[in-house]
């Protein structure tokens, strides 16, 4: 078993990292709820959320993002195969680009790469659906949470990882760049990103409202 082969490449010695949340910040909402919603269907959709009932309700009382999220992949992607996957994620991206990615968040990424910047996206979705997104923004790495494939390259519908949201994105930032990084700006827009905020230099809170 095993998740996807990592979406990043080496910064330069001394150059700035800059870190950008995903959904909702270079987004205008979650992209993994509307990649699951596109990919099922109007009927399996809600069918797939009766079943998902008593996940919903756990969650309620617990408050586990990494549980109910598992929970929505066993119920939508097990048995997905990851070329099929990958395929769907790629059609997904390119259907709903113009619609989705913030246009002065949009910006202030291509701003950061002109200025010679190594970006990297952090986010709690799993890696394989935000990659087409990453590769179009021209990314340099992606960190989030990936998915799990068994032996016959099919999502079990477990994750390789925690949940990849709160003290989970310093650490996984660390455990790539190193135990003393500090990034020259990191954005977000919920508490998730708080830590990941902290360890910045400029603090991008909440800054993007743009909309495509």
């Amino acid at each position: 078993m095993g998740s996807h082969t990592p979406f990043r490449q080496p910064p330069r010695k001394g150059q700035a990292i800059v870190a950008f949340d995903f959904d909702g910040t270079l987004t205008i909402r979650d992209s993994f709820t509307q990649f699951l919603r596109w990919r099922a269907g109007r009927r399996a959709w809600a069918l797939g959320l009766v079943r998902l009932a008593p996940a919903v309700a756990t969650y309620a009382r617990d408050r586990d993002r990494g549980r109910i999220k598992a929970a929505s992949v066993r119920e939508f992607l097990a048995g997905v195969d990851r070329t099929t996957l990958q395929a769907d994620a790629e059609r997904f991206a390119d259907r709903i680009w113009d619609s989705f990615i913030r246009s002065d968040a949009l910006a202030c990424w291509n701003d950061w790469g002109e200025k010679g910047a190594h970006r990297v996206i952090v986010t709690a979705s799993p890696e394989t659906t935000v990659v087409p997104f990453a590769c179009r923004l021209g990314a340099e790495a992606l960190l989030g949470t990936p998915l799990v494939f068994d032996s016959e390259d099919r999502v079990t519908g477990a994750f390789a990882g925690p949940n990849c949201r709160g003290a989970e994105k310093v650490r996984r930032l660390r455990a790539v760049y190193g135990d003393d990084l500090r990034l020259a700006a990191a954005y977000g827009d919920t508490s998730g990103d708080t830590e990941m905020l902290q360890i910045a230099d400029e603090k991008g809170f909440r800054v993007f409202t743009g909309r495509p």
